[in-house]
């Protein structure tokens, strides 16, 4: 297995497969790892449950500055705040802020501890060449080049992916004219814990100002800028620092960091080429605001690593590599239309544009139910796969598409977390596990038992492991009566549990099917489709 790619995205997806006893090859172009600037910084909750799984959460959380509330001004006023809704009971909040480069070093030790998995710097892929048995990689390293075969190749290789160009895979989209100014500071702002987003103030009018904490006090501030800003021409003149200053105040600061951007909206026109799926920014471009660029590659990373898994295990049917395309081609396309309608909103391109943007600032100022339509960046979240071939069943008509909703506990839609407990003994070990496993008897979380197989969840009147017996052609299944793990009733309750309901659960902790009193017939369908194999 190979994964073209050392960045996060990359790194996650070499993780997981080791998780699954698939060993991999980490192919990075780059010499060596260098840490520049802050890029990336906002870690959303349930992308923290997937650095849990490969084991560096703990460690993200401890460096990173939790953010439980956002804040929107407009020329000095605040408009309105908000909070990170929920099903259950997440273990995490809404989002860290930590700096991609300290999440790069966390996964980056958790590789070089993991036997299954072969890092190696210098090595540029120049060509791919899949197969119906395999994909062929040719490389060029600094001394010389060789060639490489591997089963599958996931295409973590970011936005000049020399993958997606080898197969002549399209890169369409848009670049916005106007530039940001990234600044981070050490400073002291005089409040913590929150994103601040200022439109038009007095001293950036006609544009933006978006501020962010950091570990170690330092704080992003992100100037939108004209498109002929020129950055050394203004440290030159002094007026750097009094842009900075207008933000700081009086208060002394440390410049950490600054950096000047062009922001890009861009898809490949297709994720998957066989046995190459494309990850991350390799996939797909979109503008920062909302933290949906990383977040999302990493559940790239997530979807394709357990569908490679099953596929090399012989668990796979013959549509489940296809369905990476449709699930996270479906979920790259949700972003973009979410960045890009909040692009319109901070970059308007025409007088309708900014006649909408005015008249939508103006109004929120008074009117609670206008504010929806400022739009500074719909914030992270995982997509729905209710259109998924994988998934049973239909959403009901008025299933909340909006950014920011709260979705129902459908099949396709993400399982809530919440707080349980297992029994003592091997009953609460997970089949399959094979690198991390759930301890005996302690309350953990409902998250913790995903990642490594299915997981049945059932009402008091469903016997959900004779149920699944023989269904899923070797794939390891776990089953739980959920009056036996969830002490607190959180669990049930989010996910709207009676007695005679059963929720299939997938490696990545997406529900395949919620099914009401279930024959063997029905949940070992499921478990077909959820595999792939569905006729």
């Amino acid at each position: 297995m190979l994964v073209a790619g050392g960045g996060p995205v990359g790194m996650v997806a070499a993780l997981l497969l080791a998780r699954w006893g698939v060993p991999s090859v980490v192919l990075e172009a780059a010499p060596e790892r260098v840490a520049v600037g802050s890029r990336s910084i906002c870690v959303q909750r349930d992308v923290l449950d997937v650095y849990h799984r490969v084991g560096v959460a703990d460690a993200l959380m401890a460096r990173g500055v939790t953010w439980r509330t956002g804040r929107t001004y407009h020329q000095g006023r605040e408009l309105f705040s908000f909070t990170f809704p929920e099903l259950g009971r997440s273990a995490y909040p809404g989002f860290i802020n930590i700096a991609q480069t300290e999440v790069e070093q966390a996964l980056e030790v958790a590789v070089r501890g993991q036997p299954l998995i072969d890092f190696r710097y210098g090595h540029q892929v120049v060509a791919v060449t899949p197969d119906d048995s395999g994909v062929t990689v040719d490389i060029r390293t600094r001394d010389s080049g060789s060639t490489l075969r591997g089963t599958h190749v996931i295409a973590a290789d970011g936005a000049r992916s020399a993958v997606r160009s080898a197969l002549g895979i399209e890169f369409e989209g848009r670049s916005f004219d106007d530039k940001f100014l990234i600044a981070d500071v050490r400073t002291d702002l005089g409040y913590t814990g929150e994103r601040r987003f200022h439109f038009d103030p007095t001293w950036n009018p006609g544009r933006q100002v978006l501020v962010h904490p950091q570990p170690d006090s330092v704080w992003r501030i992100d100037f939108q800028v004209p498109a002929d800003y020129d950055l050394e021409a203004e440290r030159r003149s002094g007026e750097l620092d009094a842009r900075i200053r207008r933000v700081t105040g009086d208060a002394g600061y440390e410049t950490v960091w600054l950096s000047v951007y062009r922001f890009h909206q861009r898809r490949a026109s297709t994720m998957r080429v066989g046995r190459v799926l494309l990850a991350g920014d390799a996939a797909h471009l979109m503008a920062p605001f909302g933290a949906r660029g990383l977040n999302s590659g990493v559940q790239d990373a997530e979807n394709a690593a357990w569908k490679i898994a099953f596929d090399r295990r012989g668990w796979a049917g013959p549509g489940l590599l296809a369905s990476y395309e449709a699930e996270r081609g479906a979920a790259a396309a949700e972003n973009l239309r979410v960045t890009g309608a909040t692009m319109a909103f901070l970059c308007p391109s025409d007088d309708s544009e900014w006649g909408r943007r005015r008249a939508a600032l103006a109004a929120a100022a008074t009117d609670p139910t206008a504010r929806a339509a400022v739009d500074s960046g719909k914030l992270a979240e995982p997509f729905w796969y209710t259109e998924s071939p994988l998934t049973t069943g239909e959403p009901p008509a008025d299933f909340p598409r909006g950014p920011g909703s709260v979705r129902p506990p459908i099949a396709g839609v993400l399982c809530p977390d919440g707080p349980i407990r297992l029994p003592d003994g091997p009953a609460a070990q997970v089949p399959g596990r094979s690198a991390v496993r759930v301890p005996d008897g302690p309350a953990v979380r409902l998250r913790e038992l995903f990642g490594d197989g299915f997981v049945l969840l059932a009402g008091s009147d469903v016997d959900p492991a004779g149920l699944a017996t023989g269904g899923t052609a070797g794939a390891p299944v776990a089953t739980y009566l959920l009056k036996g793990i969830d002490e607190e009733g959180i669990v049930s309750a989010a996910l709207g549990a009676g007695p005679a309901w059963l929720g299939l659960v997938r490696p990545d902790g997406h529900l395949a099917a919620v099914l009401d009193a279930p024959d063997a017939t029905t949940v070992h369908a499921a478990l077909d489709r959820a595999r792939g194999a569905h006729r």
